[in-house]
């Protein structure tokens, strides 16, 4: 049997030369995770065809695979299944089908009806991960992400632990590489989408962030990389390539735990999903979250 292949994925709503779909690709040998490449889908066909790539893989997709549960029924759209389909194809299929105005339009007027302070309905997972609401369309717009996402994840039938059944070789799970990066440089910055974003102190940081991988750490897994690679994650001012490692690093921590639920807690809420690698144990529901 073919040795399983680790991808990290650090995903647009809208890919393109310039702003393309980041894919590590690795391999766990000997209790380390070896990337032997990246590459750049630039467009959701070589997307699809990534997804469609015969297993045994798993990999680690850093955009949000639900929404709030409170939030679902309280629009009233899907968030239970339904004639033998589950939650979550009904709630994909509804928010595929759904402009994107219309989307934003239903989520703006959730945050204008709640007081300041708690406009966002969170995820569980959300609030445990640091990461932003997934119903967020702006700053960053991860809603777009999850309905870019989602449907292409679905149509490829891959299996989504505890929220979709598929093609046992083909494992998707949701990454989110800010929550690796806080745990080695705090809340340092590291990367920025913007020209005037390529500061000496963000490369520094991402520097950090690479020794911090080669040691193991934050996750118990020393993580090598080609010169070439590694070079390539250190000048990316925009974060794409050591992002997408990162993820590669969560895809290897649940494939270490793929007989243990691949780490996720029991019993997660098959609508909302739940981030790689976020703690179990609860948190206030007033915690602040950061960008996902």
């Amino acid at each position: 049997m073919p040795a399983t292949r680790i991808l990290g994925v650090d995903f647009t709503s809208a890919p393109r030369a310039r702003k393309p779909i980041t894919i590590a690709s690795a391999l766990v040998c000997a209790g380390r995770l070896r990337v032997d490449a990246v590459d750049e889908a630039r467009d959701f066909g070589e997307f699809d065809a990534l997804l469609a790539r015969p297993g045994p893989w798993i990999g680690g997709f850093d955009f949000p695979f639900g929404l709030p549960r409170q939030l679902l029924a309280r629009l009233g759209w899907p968030h239970a299944p339904h004639g033998g389909t589950s939650a979550w194809a009904r709630l994909v299929r509804h928010l595929e089908a759904m402009p994107r105005a219309e989307m934003v339009a239903a989520f703006r007027a959730w945050c204008d009806a709640r007081p300041a302070g708690a406009k966002f309905a969170h995820r569980a997972t959300d609030l445990r991960a640091g990461s932003s609401p997934s119903m967020k369309w702006v700053n960053p717009p991860v809603s777009f992400m999850l309905q870019a996402g989602a449907p292409r994840l679905l149509a490829a039938g891959v299996t989504i632990p505890g929220m979709q059944p598929g093609d046992p070789r083909r494992i998707a799970l949701e990454a989110y590489p800010g929550m690796l990066a806080r745990a080695i440089v705090g809340r340092a910055s590291y990367k920025s989408d913007a020209r005037a974003g390529a500061t000496v102190g963000r490369e520094s940081a991402r520097r950090a962030i690479l020794r911090a991988l080669a040691c193991g750490l934050p996750l118990g897994l020393p993580v090598e990389l080609p010169a070439t690679v590694r070079d390539t994650c250190i000048h990316d001012a925009r974060g794409d390539w050591l992002d997408a490692v990162l993820c590669a690093a969560q895809a290897a921590w649940a494939w270490q735990r793929r007989d243990e639920g691949f780490g996720l807690p029991d019993g997660i809420d098959p609508v909302e999903g739940w981030i790689l690698t976020a703690p179990h144990a609860p948190v206030s529901e007033t915690r602040a979250a950061a960008g996902h």
